[in-house]
């Protein structure tokens, strides 16, 4: 399984890039206040926001196409705390709480 993590305590700070295609897994834990920014790209230097945060979250996100998703907290957007992200692919394509991008 191919995911990618990063411990957020500055803005404008993301994960690494994950290409998906499907269902993938959202985690965003700690304790924290910013908001955080779940972006998408075509060719993984372009991104567009798809979904926001402002609390912990678990849940499983879907995309029919095959292209990158990130992570994290844009400029303007940290205030304090420690942000836990991780996003992973999700083999289980029988998952019925799904935030679509």
């Amino acid at each position: 399984m191919v995911a990618v993590t990063a411990d957020i305590t500055a803005q404008n700070t993301f994960t690494d890039k994950i290409q998906v295609i499907g269902h993938f897994n959202l985690s965003i834990s700690g304790t924290w206040a910013a908001t955080v920014t779940v972006q998408r790209s075509w060719n993984g230097t372009d991104w567009f926001d798809v979904d926001t945060f402002t609390s912990n979250y678990e849940g499983v996100g879907f995309d029919a196409e095959e292209v990158y998703y990130r992570a994290g907290v844009k400029t303007g957007d940290f205030t304090s705390g420690t942000v836990a992200v991780r996003l992973s692919e999700n083999r289980d394509f029988t998952s019925q709480t799904v935030f679509i991008a």
